[in-house]
């Protein structure tokens, strides 16, 4: 087995014995270091959830290939709270013989009393984009109770605490060359993770970008596909005629714009809206609303760097020293978090956006500017093979009718389901975790309930 390449993980820079200018700027912009950090940071996350992470060896169930296995140095540093009953692994698990790996939280069979027999179900989840498997802290113990379930929680390649090979877009060639290019690297990377530990079939569940890559799994690999859980997926609907064009002048997505009433009372879109007030309503909202050359500009800046895969990961490293603020600043505003967790999840977060840069610049392969796939799968899951659910929080950004258009082209051939998730957004499992849990628990136990008939 070839090496792994090591990490490069960043550091503030001392000033050393630098000279000049050089020393002045190093005091104050990350530099890499040559050795893998500790884990002390994503481990203080997996603790606050109620796990206690130890090394495989740790483990006395050897029903996975070993071979592929590499435990992390620190993974048997035990950072976790007095209440922690539910042990877990962190594995490098090696998918090429290059170097590269896949991170991976590995949660064995933790409700049997004796941990020797092996799960007859797993549960993968997949994080999306800007994240990690550390932001499913608030769920991975509930989960685990679900009795005669192995869970699995990865980085995906080139993402988090995996490994970062470098990524080469397509962009220069075709769109459909481009975007096949980019979606190969996720979904093929990971089928290798999966023949490499063993598991024959999964309950896959992605959030997000997870989401829009596990479907696509699902597409290609239906026989290793139990049940296929969608949260909150992006790439479903076909974007607007206009989008991009309304973009570039400076405008957000648009949205059908309502008359005022005669009263003070705000009124929604209803059946009897006729087109000529809406237009009518449009044409003055334009005149009022016109973008001013800084913000068109500022857009348009904007979409050409989206075009040439520029990530938001891009822009927190060029941040240097202020890129913690930025990363506290986004962080901050998840006030469904207690202070204590809050501040981990930053710290959490920060340390993977410093990594080198690798898959996340496949964004811009895979969306148009404004999050719309170049190639939907509102059409491409017309054909899914698999169970099929979708979870959105009741307020989220991802319009939940993107589900129902491919629930009504597959219902009656494949089950379905679709649930809102209350008092939650687009990060429903962080938001509202107790019905996020709930739900996919049962989702869960279901599937255990039809095995056994």
């Amino acid at each position: 087995m070839a090496s792994k390449p090591e990490p490069v993980f960043p550091v503030w820079g001392s000033g050393g014995s630098s000279q000049g200018a050089f020393s002045l700027f190093s005091r104050f912009w990350p530099r890499a270091a040559t050795t893998k950090d500790d884990h002390q940071i994503e481990l203080a996350l997996l603790a606050d959830s109620g796990l206690k992470v130890v090394s495989p060896s740790a483990s006395s169930d050897q029903s996975q290939p070993e071979p592929s296995l590499t435990s992390h140095e620190s993974a048997t540093t035990l950072a976790t709270s007095a209440s922690a009953d539910v042990v877990a692994e962190l594995l490098d698990v090696d998918i090429d013989s290059e170097g590269n790996y896949i991170h991976t939280l590995a949660i064995r069979n933790n409700q049997q009393a004796s941990n020797t027999t092996k799960a007859r179900h797993s549960l993968v989840m997949t994080h999306g984009y800007f994240t990690g498997l550390g932001f499913f802290f608030r769920n991975y113990r509930e989960l685990s109770q679900v009795p005669d379930w192995d869970i699995y929680s990865i980085d995906w390649l080139g993402m988090g605490r995996s490994s970062r090979p470098k990524y080469l877009s397509k962009r220069g060639e075709s769109e459909d060359a481009r975007v096949a290019h980019a979606e190969s690297f996720f979904v093929e990377s990971l089928e290798e993770w999966r023949q490499r530990m063993g598991i024959e079939r999964m309950t896959l569940c992605g959030h997000s970008f997870g989401g829009y890559m596990s479907a696509l799994y699902a597409l290609k690999y239906p026989e290793r596909v139990e049940k296929l859980v969608l949260v909150s997926p992006i790439g479903i609907p076909e974007a607007p005629p206009d989008f991009e064009d309304r973009l570039r002048q400076g405008h957000g997505p648009a949205r059908r714009r309502i008359p005022p009433s005669d009263n003070n009372t705000p009124e929604y879109e209803s059946a009897e809206t006729t087109d000529a007030a809406v237009k009518a309503a449009d044409a003055a909202a334009k005149t009022l609303n016109e973008p001013s050359r800084t913000r068109k500009l500022m857009f348009g800046m904007a979409m050409n760097l989206w075009e040439r895969n520029f990530a938001p990961q891009w822009v927190v490293r060029t941040a240097g020293p202020l890129s913690r603020r930025l990363i506290d600043w986004y962080i901050g505003r998840f006030q469904w978090l207690s202070e204590t967790q809050r501040t981990a999840l930053s710290a959490y977060a920060h340390q993977i956006s410093m990594l080198p840069g690798s898959s996340e610049s496949a964004l811009g392969d895979i969306l148009r500017p404004g999050a719309f796939a170049r190639r939907p799968l509102v059409d491409r899951l017309g054909s899914v093979a698999v169970p099929t659910v979708f979870m959105y929080g009741a307020n989220d950004w991802v319009d939940f009718t993107g589900g129902e258009q491919v629930i009504r082209r597959i219902a009656g051939r494949v089950p379905t389901g679709l649930f809102r998730i209350s008092q939650a957004g687009h990060n429903l499992h962080l938001e509202n975790p107790a019905e996020f849990n709930n739900v996919l628990a049962g989702e869960m136990r279901a599937i255990s309930s039809q095995s056994t008939l």
